[in-house]
């Protein structure tokens, strides 16, 4: 797995699972669809921690900054 995922990008996937966990800890979001954003903010955590998003692969993408070598 070669990283694929920059700084801003994980630094707003966090956030955004931040934000969600707030929304359900504060019972704004119940149900079906709490239980399918927190799975995303679980998803958002993991990949912002390893750098790598798998679904960026098929469509080649990357936030990563070009080093300079």
């Amino acid at each position: 797995m070669k990283a694929n995922m920059g700084t801003i990008d994980r630094v707003m996937r966090i956030i955004a699972a931040v934000v969600i966990a707030a929304l359900y800890f504060t019972n704004m979001i119940s149900g079906t669809l709490a239980i399918i954003l927190l799975v995303f903010a679980a998803v958002f955590i993991l990949t912002s921690f390893i750098s790598f998003c798998p679904l960026y692969v098929p469509f080649g993408l990357s936030t990563k900054k070009k080093e300079n070598s």
